[in-house]
């Protein structure tokens, strides 16, 4: 079972869509005390990143059981955001922490947000997440705020600067674009992801 998390922030309802799409089971979880019988977690989220406050100790408390027993975990969007350390359009919040790095605004000469569709570029690194989808294949995306590139970046796309599309370390995955909205590409992520979920404990 896949728990969709409720913080107040999510796109839901697409994001569910999505997943049923590719197979997978879903329910919505508002409560942190019910994701003891999942085996994946999804944070999906649009907006200020002050809306992660909502997932307080006692959601950061599950969420870790749940990934120490082996679940799967995917951020999209300001999900994603919250896995790292932290953002810039919230300095005094603490995000997951499970990337390094701080989200900060896109910059340069550009229209800001980015709202559209733009190519990925993928790592050279391994990905099970981009399992089936080629290079240069482009989904869409709608964030003010970005993630940096580290090791564990999976794929950049360029708005003005190029930042992480996709970050991915294990069974912990990360989207800067919405794979709900993503036509058939993003499917393939939803699916691949629902996999790894398959075969988490």
């Amino acid at each position: 079972m896949i728990a969709l998390i409720d913080y107040g922030a999510g796109n839901l309802a697409s994001v569910r869509k999505g997943l049923a799409a590719v197979g997978a089971s879903v329910v919505v979880v508002r409560e942190p005390g019910l994701l003891a019988s999942a085996n994946a977690m999804v944070i999906p989220g649009v907006g200020h990143f002050e809306a992660t406050a909502t997932l307080d100790g006692a959601w950061r408390r599950a969420i870790a059981a749940r990934l120490d027993a082996g679940a799967a975990l995917l951020g999209i969007c300001l999900g994603m955001h919250w896995l790292f350390d932290g953002s810039d359009e919230a300095p005094d919040l603490a995000g997951a922490g499970l990337f390094t790095g701080l989200c900060t605004r896109l910059a340069g000469p550009i229209k800001v947000p980015h709202v559209g569709w733009n190519s990925l570029a993928l790592t050279d690194r391994s990905s099970q997440m981009f399992d089936g989808i080629a290079p240069d294949t482009s989904v869409y995306f709608t964030h003010a705020f970005a993630a940096p590139i580290t090791p564990e970046t999976a794929a950049t796309t360029t708005h003005g600067v190029t930042f992480a599309a996709a970050v991915e370390r294990g069974r912990v995955w990360g989207a800067q674009f919405h794979p709900e909205k993503s036509g058939t590409a993003g499917l393939r992520v939803l699916s691949n992801f629902a996999a790894m979920a398959a075969g988490a404990r």
